[in-house]
């Protein structure tokens, strides 16, 4: 007879993916409108406006380089409880900040503890889901995300538009990650044996190496993310004459991501994890082709929910490759790499952006990243599926 279906959201997995979203929805509530922030209160160019928002992806790979072995090497939920608090008292900081050049410093800042508030609550989520409900409970963790960025952007700028209060929106930020932070201090985690310095420190502790080549692919999607979800809202005010249409863009990509995670959650279920980022990868670079070649309307809203569908296959796929690429002890380190992966290329997708936003227009970036994607999407059929299958270890 067959046994009865572990429970998947239990009380402290569903607290921690309601946590999640508390982090991205703030996180989100602050992405589309940084731009046009920095331009109109402080008239910088687009050159100053990927180095101060690159400096938050710096912050926030450097965390993460370090964040894998910290929640593998001590308890987990003190490292997130600690991280979250510090994550979300630096928001005061952007309402206080006279300057480009403080403001600057509080956003750079910012990103270390946003880094180890990520990788430590994800790895909590993975500790406290059923071992036979774990693949689908990874991918369905990421419909938080998608779900706080479908919602928050539109809040955001419907605030901007209706109020142009960005003193609001930085407070807004500040109390919906107070919630979060609440929330996860009720999660119950069980006492688990932590990693010992039995060996001498290796970059092995921070970086899981056996997955260099999923990592260097993941830096090519994460680029393109980087340069289109930064200007995305400049571009549409600026070119295309859409004032609040970023709200609607953001609104369709998280419908194509959670759609996609939806219908690829079986596939997950299944195991079938190379199939699910085969069919992510292809059509993201659609998306991408989309979104640089026809400058209009249409390819603005469409490609959005193209890339959606692609990410929302592509992400949970590469997330779970990365985690049954890793030892149990590694859980930490394997959540760690993959967000370095992703910095690494938003944080070059958001600096290269403007840089050649300001020199050579909005064309040449966008097209830059469908070719960067091109790349990645090479990257993984010449040899990422196959060295995934080879080595993977569950």
């Amino acid at each position: 007879m067959p046994q009865p279906q572990e429970k998947l959201w239990n009380a402290n997995y569903t607290k921690v993916w309601v946590a999640n979203f508390m982090i991205f929805f703030s996180f989100m509530l602050l992405t589309p409108l940084l731009p046009i922030y920095l331009s109109e209160q402080f008239s910088a160019d687009k050159d100053t406006i990927g180095t101060v928002l690159f400096g938050y992806a710096v912050m926030a790979l450097v965390a993460r380089l370090f964040s894998g072995y910290v929640v593998d090497s001590f308890p987990r939920k003190m490292v997130l409880l600690i991280s979250f608090t510090l994550f979300t008292l630096f928001f005061v900081g952007y309402v206080a900040a006279g300057s480009l050049m403080l403001f600057a410093v509080v956003r750079t800042t910012h990103g270390l503890p946003f880094g180890f508030t990520t990788v430590a609550n994800s790895t909590v989520a993975i500790d406290v889901l059923p071992s036979s409900r774990r693949t689908e409970g990874i991918g369905l963790y990421g419909l938080s995300n998608n779900l706080a960025s479908a919602v928050s952007p539109t809040v955001a700028i419907w605030i901007y538009t209706t109020t142009h209060n960005f003193d609001f929106i930085f407070w807004l930020a500040m109390v919906v990650a107070t919630i979060g932070l609440v929330i996860d201090t009720t999660v119950r985690t069980k006492t688990r044996p932590l990693v010992k310095d039995k060996q001498k420190i290796s970059l092995d502790r921070f970086f899981l190496l056996k997955g260099w080549s999923e990592a260097l692919t993941m830096v090519c999607f994460a680029f393109s993310y980087g340069v289109m979800s930064t200007y995305v809202a400049i571009y549409g005010k600026e070119r295309l004459g859409i004032e609040g249409g970023s709200g609607t863009f953001f609104l369709l990509l998280s419908l194509g991501l959670i759609l996609s995670r939806l219908q690829g959650n079986k596939a997950l279920r299944q195991g079938r994890i190379a199939y699910n980022a085969s069919i992510g990868v292809c059509v993201s670079l659609c998306g991408y082709l989309l979104f640089a070649a026809l400058p209009n309307a249409f390819g603005y809203y469409g490609a959005a929910l193209v890339i959606g569908l692609g990410n929302g296959h592509m992400y949970p796929a590469y997330q779970n490759m990365f985690v049954n690429l890793a030892e149990h002890n590694q859980r930490g380190t394997a959540n760690s790499s993959i967000l370095v992966a992703w910095d690494v290329g938003v944080g070059l997708g958001i600096l290269l952006g403007g840089i050649l936003t300001e020199h050579y227009g909005y064309s040449a970036a966008f097209w830059s990243a469908w070719a960067v994607n091109l790349a990645g999407f090479l990257g993984f059929w010449l040899y990422v599926k196959g060295h995934y299958l080879r080595n993977k270890l569950r």
